[in-house]
């Protein structure tokens, strides 16, 4: 299932998580701790603060502990689940499938079809990439290729 800000911030406030807006100094657009988001004030759009409160919200499922030391690997690696929720949760790879079915081509309007940003999306498709290598198959009838996004139908 793919989220809006809306729906990201019912699932925060259903688990008891409070959300605040406040200017953040460097380079963070957002912070997770204690049972409290916060995100930059300065985020200028619904779509880049739905991606950031959705990597905030890996956070609280995947992270333990300070991990704003990122020279530690294993706060990096903490950093890498919450972002890797973010994406299974902004674009499911049904999500991209539904994107080839409604004819959506080039990253720009897949990321406005998704309802994500373009770096959102990129580093989503770097992750699957990671993960799955250049292709994935998915419900046994489709091949995602990530270098060059796109989906292959397969028919019997």
């Amino acid at each position: 299932m793919s989220y809006s800000y809306e729906a990201l911030y019912t699932e925060a406030d259903a688990a008891g998580i409070g959300i605040v807006e406040k200017n953040l100094r460097g380079r963070n657009k957002g912070l997770y701790g204690d049972g409290l988001i916060i995100l930059d004030k300065r985020i200028s759009t619904t779509i880049e603060k739905a991606c950031i409160l959705a990597e905030e919200l890996g956070h609280y499922h995947t992270s333990a502990g300070n991990i704003l030391d990122q020279k530690d690997i294993r706060n990096r690696k903490q950093e890498l689940r919450a972002r890797q929720w973010a994406y299974q949760c902004m674009i499911p790879l049904d999500r991209i499938v539904q994107a080839h079915h409604a004819r959506v081509k080039g990253r720009y309007e897949i990321a406005e079809y998704l309802n994500v940003t373009e770096e959102f999306l990129q580093s989503a498709i770097d992750r699957y990439r990671d993960k799955y290598g250049l292709f994935a198959t998915y419900n046994e009838k489709y091949i995602i290729c990530f270098d060059s996004l796109g989906v292959i139908e397969l028919f019997d």
